[in-house]
């Protein structure tokens, strides 16, 4: 019996062996990543969605929990013009109580001259 436990020990470092050998693909996929996406433009997006969370945190005091369910998607706010923009955020914030003005002025500036990203990147 102790000779069939080691076989069973044997087979898995085989596999975790095999395992190793398929890490490779995702490495080229992040390489494609950073030539089709400027990576100064990545960051400045997420930049720009930390603010956003930052600010909505303020807006609406209170924890990640109690946040209402509200998503601001940058590419969607890219197509539209400037005054839809300001009338879709104040659609997307009507639940919050505090002034939301400085918000949407800061969220517009910041986005000014944001490229639309299209394909993998977008949710």
């Amino acid at each position: 019996m102790a000779g069939m436990a080691s076989e069973p020990g044997t087979q898995s470092r085989v596999m975790f062996q095999s395992a190793d050998k398929t890490e490779e693909p995702p490495h080229r996929k992040l390489g494609k990543l950073t030539v089709k996406y400027n990576r100064k433009d990545l960051q400045k997006r997420l930049d720009i969605e930390e603010w956003i969370d930052n600010q909505l945190h303020l807006l609406f005091d209170c924890e990640e929990e109690e946040m209402p369910e509200l998503e601001i998607d940058i590419d969607e706010l890219l197509e539209l013009s400037d005054v839809e923009q300001r009338s879709r955020l104040q659609e997307l914030l009507q639940e919050c109580g505090k002034p939301k003005e400085d918000f949407i002025n800061g969220l517009l500036y910041r986005i000014k001259g944001l490229r639309k990203m299209s394909g993998p990147l977008k949710k």
